[in-house]
């Protein structure tokens, strides 16, 4: 069934989401070396995980990726005292037919969020804003911002309207993907809209809140956003393949990306597509490597005071079975993380803290199947085979 183009586009700035301001962007690494150099490097365990379960994995993870039309995959699973997976399979551009491989830059859609929530907490920590200060003692004009708090901005819950949903930002944004948006514009999009529901009141993934809270970031912290986060996240982090592009600029080397978000609703190709629609929800780029190493310093609160990080971690329902949100941040199956959904790309970075297990998955396609995700298909056929007890099982908010 071919989604409204209204259900399209938020597919693509969703829970699963994607952003530009006029900034510098944080340059790529020059030397994007061989992915398995780079592991064995940095001490990450390169045993596999035994024969009959690296076949078994191998068949999941090809099976999904024909069954759901995934051009190419990458694939990487961490589970210390027993090994690694690390894959990658199918195609980077469809039309050379360049195979993927797993050392290729990605965009990361709203994986995008836990950067920027991070760097708020940083701000919490720092004791510069407070978690429940209003909304409208940063920004100003924000409807019912004087009520609507910073963490019920970053816990999806402000009640305030999704611009992805707004019929003009569509238009607009299929029209002509090249275009740069302000955040101002985008907010614009939302603000003329009605507020869903009372602040605190329920779950509602919107990118609007996040917009708001990369203002706060930009206005506290005193840089850019796409600055702010380079020093004090990415470098402290040790992440030097990620970064937050100021326009549709795609370090090589990288997977080509194909959606189903256009005019048409026919296929094409939005590699290079300008990001700056969804700025601090989701215009990140990263690698496998970096992935790896971020899934374990969010859920772990690496970055942060253990106090700040419990209130990062106190999810809610989300009223979608399997899913809970908290701050920037979801658990589903006891995996907690972030996946990500813009136009031609979809991804997943989770930890499961009783397993010290990493997952991440990579794949050039937003093109839902069947009604899921492509990215869900994988991750639920993954942990099904190596934590059945703790199988990834994302519920997906409606677009």
């Amino acid at each position: 069934m071919r989604r409204t183009p209204a259900r399209r586009v938020f597919a693509a700035a969703l829970l699963v989401a994607a952003v530009l301001f006029p900034t510098t962007a944080t340059p790529a690494t020059a030397a994007h070396g061989a992915a398995s150099d780079r592991y064995e490097q940095d001490g990450y365990p390169t045993d596999g995980l035994g024969p009959e379960l690296t076949a078994r994995l191998d068949k999941a993870v090809e099976d999904v990726r024909r069954q759901a039309g995934i051009p190419g995959v990458i694939a990487g699973l961490w589970m210390p005292g027993q090994g690694s997976y690390v894959r990658a399979t199918g195609v980077a551009d469809t039309t050379t037919r360049r195979p993927m491989s797993t050392d290729l830059f990605m965009r990361i859609g709203s994986e995008t969020k836990t950067f920027t929530v991070t760097a708020l907490l940083e701000l919490v920590d720092e004791g510069r804003i407070g978690l429940d200060d209003p909304i409208s003692a940063y920004v100003d004009c924000v409807p019912d911002g004087e009520r609507i708090t910073l963490r019920q901005l970053a816990e999806m819950r402000s009640g305030l309207f999704p611009y992805t949903a707004d019929p003009d930002f569509i238009r607009t944004l299929e029209g002509d993907p090249g275009r740069t948006f302000t955040p101002q514009e985008l907010l614009a999009y939302g603000f003329k809209h009605d507020n869903t529901a009372k602040p605190g009141e329920t779950f509602q993934y919107s990118n609007t809140n996040l917009i708001l809270l990369g203002l706060v970031v930009e206005k506290i912290g005193g840089h850019p956003l796409a600055d702010f986060i380079h020093q004090r996240v990415l470098r402290p982090a040790h992440l030097r393949n990620t970064l937050f592009p100021a326009g549709s600029e795609f370090p090589e080397p990288h997977a080509r990306g194909y959606t189903n978000q256009t005019p048409s609703g026919e296929i094409g190709d939005s590699t290079d597509w300008n990001q700056s629609w969804a700025w601090a929800a989701g215009a990140m780029i990263s690698d496998l490597h970096d992935l790896r190493r971020w899934a374990e310093v969010v859920a772990t609160g690496r970055l942060l005071s253990p106090q700040t990080q419990a209130e990062r971690l106190k999810t809610l329902p989300t009223g979608f079975p399997g899913t809970s949100y908290g701050l920037g941040i979801f658990e589903t199956g006891g995996w907690i993380g972030h996946n990500g959904s813009t136009p031609g790309y979809e991804s997943v970075t989770v930890y499961l803290p009783s397993r010290k297990a990493t997952l991440v998955l990579l794949i050039n396609t937003d093109v839902s199947y069947q009604g899921q995700e492509p990215s869900t298909l994988l991750a639920r056929a993954i942990t099904e085979i190596v934590t059945p007890d703790n199988v990834y099982d994302r519920a997906v908010p409606p677009r």
